[in-house]
């Protein structure tokens, strides 16, 4: 069977995740911290980027699949028009399982160093990144899910294998 699109393009690795700022719906400001302990997958985004709009729906579904795993997908908007934009397209495209979260100004892509959208950062439980993805991708293909999986992990205690 033939890699899921994007598949390839993942690019695994550890590196020390940078301080991150973006927003909820209602303006209050957040970092990584904020979720310590849980697997991330952060996707930057915007309602105006088309490859960005193809991957939602399979970013969702991913959301769904992951929850109960304790691994949330953190699609941080860039979209100008705020959480007003987001929530219309949103309620426009069915998507359900995403939470509304916003960097408006760019600060966490620039923080994140990505040279476009979207990008989507995987992090560990450590607030480690392990792996990247420019550009669009299936996320919910089993391919994704499970290297998803692996990357986000609860680390095993110490002193075991």
């Amino acid at each position: 069977m033939a890699a899921p699109h994007g598949f390839a393009r993942l690019r695994e690795g550890t590196a020390a995740l940078p301080e991150l700022t973006f927003t909820d719906a209602e303006g209050k400001p957040h970092g990584i911290a904020d979720f310590a302990g849980r697997g991330l997958v952060i996707n930057l985004w915007a309602t105006w980027c088309p490859p960005c709009v193809a991957e939602m729906p399979a970013l969702d579904r991913l959301a769904a699949m992951l929850a109960a795993e304790g691994v949330l997908v953190l699609p941080l908007s860039s979209d100008r028009g705020g959480a007003a934009a987001v929530r219309a397209f949103y309620e426009r495209t069915g998507v359900r399982h995403l939470g509304l979260w916003l960097d408006p100004r760019g600060a966490a892509a620039r923080a994140l160093g990505a040279r476009g959208l979207p990008t989507t950062v995987i992090v560990d439980r450590a607030g480690r990144e392990r792996a990247r993805l420019e550009g669009d991708a299936a996320w919910d293909a089993p391919e994704f899910v499970a290297a998803i999986r692996r990357l986000t992990a609860a680390a095993a205690a110490p002193g075991r294998a």
